[in-house]
C-alpha cells in the first residue's frame, strides 16, 4: 500500500536554527584559526609559539562567537517580542479588523474573498495570536530566535572547528607545519560543507566548494602577510 502524502515528506526548515549556528561556528573555528596559525608560522615562530597562538585563538574565538550569536539572535528575539506585543494589542482593541486584515493576506495569495473570511474567522477563534504571527509577521515555532541555543551551539562548534589545525600543528613536522596545516584544514572545511548541505538538505558540491574557496583565500592572504612581518622583522 502506497505510503500517504503527509508521512513521506521531510522539511528540514526546523534545523535553520540551531544549523546556521553551528556551520558558522565550526567554519569560523577552522578557518580563523587555520588562518592564525598558517600566518605565525610563516612569519617563521616556534612551534610553542604557534602553539600559544592557536590556543589563545581557540578560547578568545568561541567566547567571541558565543557572545556574539547570543547578543544578535536575542535582538531577534527582542523584535519578535515586540511585534507580538503590538499585534496581541492590536488584537484586543479592533478585533474586526484584524480579521479583516488577515482575509486580504489569504486573498493576496490566491484564495476566494469568501474562502479567506471564513478561513481567517477559523483561524481567529483558534488562537488569534499564532495566526497573525505566522501569516503576518513570519513568525513561527520553527524559526524563532533562541539565543542560548545558538550562543551554545556556537561556542561548541567553534571550538570543535578551531582544535582541527590546532592538532594538525601538534602532530606535523616543523619544516612542513605550514602545507600540512593548510591543506588539512581545506579537507577539514569540504567535509564541513558537506555535512552542512547534507543536514540542511541543500547541494553537496556547491557547499563545499563555497566553504573551501574562502577558506584558501583566507589562509593564503593570511600566510602573505605573516611572511611580510616576518620578513621586515
Amino acid at each position: 500500500m502506497a505510503r500517504s502524502h503527509s508521512s513521506s515528506e521531510r522539511h528540514l526548515v526546523s534545523r535553520i536554527g540551531w544549523l546556521r549556528a553551528a556551520v558558522l561556528g565550526a567554519n569560523d573555528g577552522i578557518v580563523s584559526t587555520a588562518s592564525l596559525i598558517v600566518g605565525v608560522a610563516a612569519a617563521a615562530a616556534q612551534r610553542s609559539d604557534i602553539l600559544v597562538a592557536g590556543a589563545a585563538g581557540l578560547v578568545a574565538g568561541a567566547m567571541s562567537m558565543a557572545a556574539g550569536e547570543y547578543v544578535s539572535v536575542s535582538s531577534q528575539s527582542d523584535t519578535e517580542k515586540a511585534d507580538l506585543a503590538r499585534e496581541r494589542a492590536e488584537l484586543a482593541g479592533d478585533p474586526d479588523a484584524e480579521n479583516a486584515e488577515l482575509a486580504a493576506l489569504y486573498m493576496a495569495r490566491g484564495v476566494s474573498p469568501d474562502t479567506a473570511r471564513d478561513v481567517a474567522a477559523q483561524l481567529m477563534a483558534k488562537d488569534a495570536l499564532a495566526a497573525h504571527a505566522h501569516d503576518e509577521l513570519g513568525i513561527s515555532a520553527m524559526t524563532t530566535a533562541r539565543p542560548i541555543q545558538a550562543a551554545f551551539t556556537s561556542a561548541i562548534t567553534f571550538t570543535v572547528g578551531a582544535a582541527m589545525p590546532l592538532l594538525m600543528v601538534v602532530i606535523a613536522p616543523t619544516a612542513q607545519l605550514v602545507p600540512i596545516v593548510a591543506i588539512a584544514s581545506l579537507l577539514f572545511l569540504a567535509l564541513l560543507g558537506a555535512i552542512g548541505a547534507r543536514a540542511g538538505g541543500a547541494g553537496v558540491w556547491r557547499a563545499t566548494a563555497r566553504v573551501t574557496f574562502w577558506g584558501a583565500l583566507a589562509m593564503a592572504l593570511t600566510a602573505g602577510i605573516g611572511r611580510l612581518v616576518g620578513t621586515a622583522v
